[in-house]
C-alpha cells in the first residue's frame, strides 16, 4: 500500500476490499454527513451505532471522549485482524459531534498499514 495515501475528502464508491469509516452515535441514527453516506451507499443499519455494517464500520463518536476511545481502539483492533480489507478512515468526530481533530487524530496514530487516514492524520 502506498503510504501516502489519503482517504479523500469526498467518498462516493469503494473499490473491492474498501470499507467506509465513519461517525455515528450509539442509537444508530445514521440521519446526516458521512452517517447518511454510509446508509445510502455502503450498507450502515440504522439502529446499529457501532462496528461492521455492509461494506461499512461505524464509531460512536457522539457518547463522549471516553467512549471514542474506546471505540477507536475497538476499530483498531478490527483493522488489525483483517488485513485482507482496506478501511477508510473519515474525519471522525470533529464535525457534529465536536471534538478536537488533533486529539481524535492522535487516537488513530497507531493504526496498522490497512487503515487509509484524513490527511493530516
Amino acid at each position: 500500500m502506498d503510504e501516502q495515501r489519503h482517504t479523500p475528502d469526498r467518498i462516493d464508491e469503494l473499490g473491492p476490499g474498501e470499507v467506509f469509516v465513519f461517525g455515528s452515535n450509539a442509537r444508530g441514527a445514521h440521519l446526516a454527513g458521512a452517517a447518511r453516506t454510509a446508509v445510502e451507499r455502503f450498507g450502515a443499519v440504522p439502529g446499529q451505532g457501532h462496528g461492521l455494517q455492509g461494506r461499512s464500520y461505524a464509531i460512536d463518536t457522539m457518547s463522549g471522549p471516553a467512549v471514542l476511545e474506546r471505540e477507536a481502539a475497538e476499530f483498531l483492533r478490527f483493522a488489525r485482524e483483517h488485513p485482507e480489507l482496506t478501511f477508510l478512515l473519515t474525519r471522525v468526530g470533529t464535525g457534529i459531534a465536536g471534538h478536537d481533530e488533533a486529539d481524535v487524530a492522535r487516537l488513530f496514530a497507531g493504526a496498522p498499514p490497512n487503515v487509509v487516514r484524513p490527511r493530516g492524520w
